[in-house]
């Protein structure tokens, strides 16, 4: 008992004492810990990329638009390589398909998956063919997709997409 007594007699001064201190530095807000902006939100965020830098500005529901051009279909990305990609839905994603990086030099470091509107679980005879090759695969959504293939792209990462449009579900 005699030393919660203590406790409180003290925490008086404890509290002039912090007073005292804070008066000393300025307010200052604490940094935020959460994200202001979804990856999808910094699309627009990061605006001088050099010309021959691929760049996602959009997409609808049956395309993408790539450095103010608009692409329908899905689409396959190295690096600042783009091209069309045969698969239409989700389940015609096969190691066949996805065989161009067995070519691709440099190897990417990720192949970032564009699943349309909504995240699917990746086939795991395509997640150990990706493996295989020595690339790390990411499976999401197609509009974070594109997102996350700019932000890594413009940090000069070895980076590819596969991406199916947004309006493509299961």
């Amino acid at each position: 008992m005699a030393g919660r007594q203590r406790a409180v007699a003290t925490l008086p001064n404890l509290m002039r004492s912090l007073r005292k201190d804070s008066s000393k530095a300025p307010n200052q807000p604490l940094p935020s810990l959460r994200r202001a902006f979804s990856l999808y939100d910094q699309i627009n965020l990061i605006d001088n990329v050099p010309e021959d830098q691929l760049r996602f500005q959009g997409y609808t529901d049956t395309g993408f638009t790539v450095n103010r051009v608009q692409y329908e279909g899905s689409l396959l990305c190295v690096g600042n390589l783009l091209m069309s990609w045969a698969p239409k839905k989700f389940s015609e994603i096969t190691p066949d398909s996805l065989s161009i990086f067995q070519l691709v030099r440099p190897i990417p470091e990720i192949l970032i998956l564009g699943c349309g509107r909504y995240i699917e679980p990746v086939d795991p005879e395509v997640r150990r063919f990706i493996r295989s090759i020595g690339i790390k695969l990411e499976a999401i959504d197609s509009r974070n997709a594109s997102s996350t293939y700019n932000i890594l792209n413009e940090e000069g990462r070895i980076v590819a997409a596969a991406l199916l449009p947004y309006g493509v579900s299961s």
